[in-house]
């Protein structure tokens, strides 16, 4: 297969060769066996030069690959600030969901993103959006953490951005179910102070 150099310098960060190539008519969308662009291996990469630069020459913030992942949706689940802020006033899809039907807040809660969190919920994105396994942000935030410090100070943005607390899951377990099962104290106190319910 034909190298190509475009997406080779995306992923590298190489902004000089990005700028260059672009400028010589190289496709902006073009992309890997993948299904991957220059954008998305940048975003993978955080490189945000060369992210810049393809945004900027109008690539498709929300291109999906063979996984399902688009630029917008890693930004968030990688916690990429720079590029998901590039990619919002691109015109990112908020509605948009990847492999597992989450939107890019529910990864980036459950990865423990407080910044990036903080980011998408100045934007309309759907707080208490339900993925395929039966989970909103909020509930990841407790299910698929430690409890700590970076996963509490992502709960208490999204119950003040109004998340519900009380929405239970696939089975019927409510997130402050799920948080006295773990010990996790502060949650619960979180949770308790929110009018949550188990």
């Amino acid at each position: 297969m034909a190298k190509q150099p475009l997406l080779a310098a995306a992923a590298a960060n190489d902004a000089g060769q990005v700028r260059r190539l672009l400028d010589k008519g190289a496709a902006v969308d073009e992309r890997d066996r993948a299904h991957r662009t220059a954008l998305l291996l940048a975003t993978r990469a955080d490189a945000r030069e060369a992210a810049r630069l393809l945004i900027e020459a109008g690539a498709d913030v929300n291109a999906k690959d063979n996984i399902r992942d688009t630029p917008f949706l890693y930004a968030g689940a990688e916690g990429r600030l720079a590029i998901l802020r590039l990619c919002l006033a691109a015109g990112a899809d908020l509605k948009d969901t990847n492999r597992y039907g989450g939107t890019a807040l529910i990864p980036a809660a459950h990865h423990g993103h407080p910044e990036t969190v903080r980011e998408l919920l100045k934007t309309a994105i759907a707080i208490d959006h339900v993925n395929r396994l039966g989970w909103t942000a909020l509930l990841e935030t407790i299910i698929l953490s430690d409890g700590g410090p970076t996963h509490q100070d992502i709960l208490r943005q999204l119950v003040e951005a109004g998340a519900d607390v009380n929405l239970a899951d696939g089975d019927d377990e409510r997130p402050l179910s799920h948080a006295k099962r773990r010990g996790y104290a502060e949650m619960i106190r979180i949770l308790e102070a929110a009018g949550a319910r188990d």
